[in-house]
């Protein structure tokens, strides 16, 4: 692979906003690494790019040394380059919290908010040496206030904001930006097979599909001056601006009509 050619390296790439941000930054002539624990899903991706434009690989974010082989290998492809890592795997769970197993509430923190750990310290050492490097997570409006009916998810998502924002500032004057994308509801198969349907969905509704996050990650990992926070959608932006304006109160009353609590 040509060392002038940009790479994108994806976790959680089979589907939903994963897939779609492969294919966009595929569009745009990177050489993008899919990886997901879906081996069938990103193989079958990768062949639909073709090999010029993508690797394939099977990925447990969990897994730290997995983590390590696998940028290896990607940056080795990307020809030694590693422009943008995409923290994109996760896994969402809702219903009262005392109603979640533990399994699962283990299982969300450690994909959601391990995974996005084991992925910067594992991609730090090609990130420092390519020069404007850019690190995107996956984060949610729920990071925004707790989120009622989705505890645990919505404490990863504030593990992840509080990461990018710590990140954001140690690595800045290295060259790296960190980023990170904090939506509602997206129209994704995670949000589709959830295991009850909150309230929360019923009052919001869904208005925001993949291809519009992949935008939002296309546009972070190219402003040139790039925020620490991305807001997809009016709904976001509203919730966020509240959270800042108006009193906690209200904040916290607004959360439980919203959410039906």
């Amino acid at each position: 692979m040509s060392k002038s050619i940009k790479s994108v390296f994806i976790t959680g790439a089979a589907t939903g906003i994963g897939r779609a941000t492969a294919l966009r930054f595929a569009g745009e002539g990177y050489f993008v690494g899919l990886y997901d624990v879906n081996l069938l899903g990103v193989t079958s991706l990768a062949k639909e790019l073709g090999s010029s434009r993508a690797v394939s690989g099977l990925l447990d974010v969990t897994d730290y040394r997995a983590f390590e082989a696998a940028l290896k290998s990607f940056v080795k492809a990307a020809g030694g380059r590693l422009d943008v890592l995409v923290n994109n795997a996760g896994i969402l769970s809702c219903g009262a919290f005392e109603a979640l197993p533990a399994e699962r509430q283990h299982a969300l923190i450690d994909v959601n908010a391990k995974g996005v750990s084991n992925g910067c310290l594992a991609a730090y050492p090609y990130l420092k040496i390519t020069r404007g490097a850019r690190v995107i997570n996956m984060a949610s409006a729920s990071a925004i206030y707790g989120a009622p009916g989705f505890a645990v998810y919505s404490a990863t998502k504030f593990f992840v904001r509080g990461l990018t924002e710590a990140l954001n500032v140690e690595w800045g004057g290295q060259g790296i930006a960190v980023s990170d994308v904090m939506p509602l509801f997206v129209d994704t198969p995670m949000v589709a097979n959830l295991n009850e349907r909150p309230k929360s969905i019923a009052r919001l509704g869904i208005q925001l599909n993949a291809q519009d996050i992949a935008a939002v990650i296309w546009q972070a990992a190219n402003d040139r001056k790039p925020r620490v926070h991305y807001y997809p959608g009016a709904q976001a932006k509203a919730l966020v601006a509240m959270q800042r304006w108006v009193p906690e109160r209200l904040n916290r009353l607004s959360t439980k009509l919203l959410t039906g609590y």
